[in-house]
């Protein structure tokens, strides 16, 4: 055989091991309005940066007849590329070749791009797209699904890793996008679920459908498993382009510095006067959240889930920051279950990875009530305690206007590290508000005024005494809890030139093998 012709035997091959399951199946993936697995990658990835790996694997299983049936990639396609001229690994399941099911093999070549990835110190893509295991090889492909699940353990924390939901992802397959930093799911098309719709039906007799088991809507609003929720893949995957500018490729590097034309001491006037006179109106944090930030722009996580707190990115004066915030607009921005995981998660996140974090404080309290203490709201509001007492990256906390009780300690005050802690001459720093505090404090006394009018009075009295004492900054500012009151106006550039002085911070934990963080 010539030279010739093996190139055209091996041309052939990679033809072949591009079109999959084949042309019938790519276009029923059409159909549905689904992408291919590799025109996934390719829209993922730099234009010609995508290198392929073992394009020409395939099963090694003999039983229930599939022996009779081999496709090159054995249903995953799997390489490195560039996002934005940045080292990326990823692998895309491909729902042409067996519906996607993972076999020993599809589980083999997602393991080799991690153990890639963790070495080069890489963010990880993995593209979902899978019906599971694949049967026919039984426990191979459950040992398959474990091997990937300790590789997400391992890399947790280590490099970046990000899912996209294109299909169904069920059974043991949704616990390795659960153990990765952030999932994207697909309005249409996209589903996970541990159980499927039938086994829920036989088991506890409910009727519901896939999408009402395991959407994306439910994922993203419900259980907070998925942070992010997209139109189409199309959008999906430009998600995870623009979520990865703000992160760094591994724990050892410093987040993308973009540099920006937006001054940093630019004023927003309207900050001045966006808290409400009366104490009880909401308003929304988002709009300060745009102010502030480089040219207004924030990319918020998890935007359908807990609304009464707020995360996500934004950059000042170009550096790359986490911002956590209250949202008065919704709940009074308490603090309750789901909030509490979902900004604790978010806190860690960032910290593994070196992202300083901007806290925006406006909480009455965490939310009363037996379904919040049935639920474990101690635990959980434990949780986001605990990981803004462990966070050693850049903490910069600002008080808008409500710091009441615990919820003031837990919102990253200066005695859990906070670096540097600013309010506005609208902040309340206290056990409580005034009028709880003064029917407790004074409720003897007051019950010993006949006269209405001037129990009222009296009232009213003790609760302006509590308002001049404790609601305002100022007692706290007394004590060093609070380094500067400052004026709204100026909070772009004082937050920016906070973030400037704690760039050379250095601050660590006790030795430890790990904490045992509530969970």
């Amino acid at each position: 055989m010539t030279s010739e012709t093996k190139i055209k035997q091996l041309l052939d091959k990679r033809e072949k091991a591009r079109l999959g399951g084949g042309q019938k199946r790519i276009d029923a993936q059409h159909k549905k309005g689904k992408l291919t697995a590799r025109e996934r990658i390719d829209l993922l990835l730099d234009e010609g940066s995508f290198e392929e790996f073992d394009m020409f694997v395939a099963h090694r299983c003999n039983d229930f007849g599939i022996d009779d049936e081999k496709y090159l990639t054995d249903g995953v396609i799997t390489g490195f590329g560039t996002i934005d001229g940045r080292l990326v690994y990823v692998f895309s399941q491909d729902f042409t070749v067996f519906g996607g099911s993972l076999s020993e093999m599809f589980a083999k070549k997602i393991c080799k791009v991690m153990d890639q990835a963790m070495k080069m110190g890489a963010p990880v893509i993995g593209i979902n797209d899978s019906g599971g295991a694949r049967i026919q090889e039984g426990v191979q492909s459950l040992a398959g699904y474990a091997e990937i699940f300790e590789r997400n353990i391992l890399a947790s924390g280590v490099v970046p890793q990000l899912s996209a939901i294109f299909g169904p992802c069920a059974g043991g397959a949704v616990y390795s996008p659960a153990l990765t930093d952030f999932i994207v799911m697909s309005k249409t098309n996209s589903y996970m679920f541990v159980t499927g719709r039938k086994v829920v039906q036989t088991v506890t007799g409910e009727m519901v459908t896939d999408d009402q088991l395991g959407g994306a809507m439910v994922h993203a609003s419900k259980s907070g498993v998925s942070h992010f929720v997209a139109e189409n893949e199309e959008e999906g995957i430009l998600l995870l382009r623009k979520l990865l500018s703000y992160l760094p490729q591994n724990n050892l590097e410093e987040p993308p510095y973009i540099p920006t034309s937006d001054p940093i001491d630019r004023l927003e006037d309207s900050l001045n006067s966006i808290i409400p006179e009366n104490p009880n109106k909401p308003y929304d944090v988002k709009d300060i959240i745009h102010a502030i930030a480089d040219n207004k722009e924030f990319m918020e996580v998890g935007r359908h889930f807990a609304p009464n707190i707020i995360t996500g990115y934004a950059r000042f004066d170009g550096m790359s920051v986490g911002i956590v915030a209250n949202q008065p607009n919704y709940l009074a921005g308490v603090l309750d279950i789901n909030s509490s995981r979902k900004a604790a998660r978010f806190v860690r996140f960032c910290d593994a990875f070196n992202i300083p974090i901007l806290t925006l404080v406006d909480v009455p309290g965490f939310l009363p009530g037996t379904a919040q203490e049935y639920g474990g709201i101690i635990i959980h509001g434990a949780k986001l305690l605990y990981a803004y007492g462990e966070a050693t990256v850049p903490k910069v906390t600002v008080i808008l206007r409500k710091a009441y009780g615990g919820a003031y300690d837990v919102m990253s005050s200066k005695h859990l590290r906070g670096d540097i802690n600013y309010a506005w001459p609208t902040a309340e720093i206290a056990v409580m508000g005034a009028k709880g505090a003064i029917e407790i404090l004074y409720n003897k006394k007051l019950a010993e005024i006949e006269d209405t009018t001037k129990r009222e009075e009296a009232f009213r009295s003790y609760e302006e005494e509590y308002q001049s004492k404790f609601a305002n900054p100022y007692d706290a500012a007394s004590y060093g809890f609070i380094d500067d009151v400052i004026v709204p106006r100026s909070t772009r550039f004082r937050v920016i030139r906070a973030f400037q002085a704690l760039a050379t911070k250095k601050d660590t934990n006790p030795p430890k093998k790990h904490g045992n963080i509530p969970l």
